[in-house]
């Protein structure tokens, strides 16, 4: 019995978690042991909204009195820190809407809604606030939840917090398609000569890899999502994964390009600026920060499990890999800061400035955009810091490349010279300096 009750508990969970159709059954003992427990969030919007239930055991569903409430969130969550001590009949009485359980199909409109907001959906029958039960029949059910698409149909499986998602990873995988056909030729080549900056666009073409590999697995889902409300949880999944490996290359880039650096550069001289030199310092900083950050985006998927690769904060572990990003942004900021006060080259201060822009942005645009996205509502804040934080990185990465590419073309065309060639100095500069 109580493997039994596990496994109902961690089936609504599951579907909760993983799409808006849910398939499983109504469990009267699941119902009792955590009546507080929602079988379904979905963020409804407009005056079509719906909720579909299909159940294939009327008579055991008249039999139990089954009904579904749906409490808005904000009403949900007052009606929980109230002061006055309210039963679980009582409670439940106070539901924004109540459907009654006993037709094989069944919808329920959800209408007059001003702007899109969060509702929980509660399963209770005669037993769930009873103190006597006697085990019963499972009520197999499958509940579809659904928005008014752009004609007012409701047909839509996107709940208003991901409504959009799908078309952006769209056009950002067109994005990297085109780039990638456009770039991908002559990066290679200029991989393979070996060339001073060869680990350093090795290890950036490998995270912008994994980012692009993320774009596309979560276009598959969200394609997916689209037509039946469940998608593709192992793209989700794996999305989430590339994507975590990615921000650990790029920390780990950064870092060993930063520390080694700044460690090194006192014990000897260095002619090109930022290579990747890693020494048993610089190696242990960056290994020990990496492993950490490793650790809080792990912890991070398992306090949200729901498929964002950036989350709104709510949790201990977001706080923390938050803090540990405003922290990594100011020690670089300051390491760069000391190189490029006493760097007496102008197009080297150009370079380091050019890098520490794109290291800022890559670090705080997380941090940033999820303090700004305070002041909005709750369905846009997942979109505003997903969207934002791929843009912000995508735009350092490309910072990155076209930094580190021509310096790689610097330094390949001066090895060439006996002659100290000039820099390509940016539109605006007249006089052209040496390093």
């Amino acid at each position: 019995m109580r493997w039994r009750l596990l496994w109902a508990l961690c089936a609504c969970c599951w579907g909760c978690a993983w799409g808006k159709t849910l398939r499983g059954g109504f469990v009267s003992a699941a119902a009792r042991l955590q009546p507080w427990r929602p079988l379904a969030r979905f963020q409804f919007h407009g005056d079509h909204a719906v909720l579909c239930v299909r159940i294939n055991n009327v008579a055991v569903a008249v039999t139990k009195e089954a009904r579904l409430h749906l409490f808005q969130a904000q009403e949900w969550l007052k009606l929980q820190n109230s002061i006055q001590d309210h039963s679980c009949t009582e409670k439940f009485s106070k539901a924004q809407l109540t459907m009654t359980v006993n037709h094989t199909e069944q919808n329920l409109t959800v209408s007059q809604i001003p702007y899109p907001e969060t509702w929980y959906v509660f399963y209770v029958d005669k037993f769930t606030c009873e103190e006597n039960y006697s085990e019963t029949e499972d009520i197999q059910f499958e509940m579809v939840l659904l928005n008014p698409d752009a004609e007012g149909n409701p047909l839509d499986h996107f709940s208003a917090g991901e409504s959009g998602l799908h078309e952006f990873f769209f056009l950002l995988v067109l994005a990297y398609f085109l780039t990638a056909c456009i770039y991908a030729q002559s990066l290679w080549q200029t991989i393979k000569k070996r060339g001073p900056m060869h680990t350093v666009l090795k290890v950036l073409s490998t995270a912008l890899l994994l980012q692009a590999g993320s774009a596309f697995a979560n276009y598959l889902h969200f394609s997916s999502y689209s037509k039946d409300g469940i998608g593709v949880p192992f793209m989700g999944t794996l999305a989430e994964l590339c994507d975590i490996v990615s921000q650990i290359q790029m920390l780990y880039l950064l870092l060993s390009l930063c520390m080694g650096w700044t460690i090194g550069r006192m014990k000897k001289s260095h002619s090109r600026p930022l290579q990747w030199d890693s020494t048993p310092a610089s190696t242990g900083i960056a290994v020990v920060v990496v492993v950490t950050q490793s650790l809080l985006l792990i912890w991070e998927q398992f306090e949200d499990t729901n498929h964002h690769s950036y989350h709104s904060h709510h949790g201990l572990a977001s706080g923390l890999l938050i803090g540990l990003r405003v922290c990594l942004a100011l020690s670089l900021a300051a390491g760069l800061y000391q190189i490029i006060t006493v760097e007496r080259s102008t197009l080297k201060r150009e370079f380091y400035i050019t890098f520490a822009k794109a290291c800022i942005l890559w670090f705080l645009c997380h941090p940033c955009l999820a303090t700004v996205s305070v002041i909005f509502r709750e369905y846009q804040r997942e979109k505003i810091i997903t969207i934002g934080v791929i843009l912000c990185q995508s735009i350092s990465m490309v910072i990155l490349y076209r930094l580190f590419l021509s310096h790689s073309l610097y330094w390949e065309v001066s090895s060439l010279s006996s002659v100290t060639l000039p820099l390509t100095v940016p539109s605006g500069h007249k006089n052209r300096h040496h390093f």
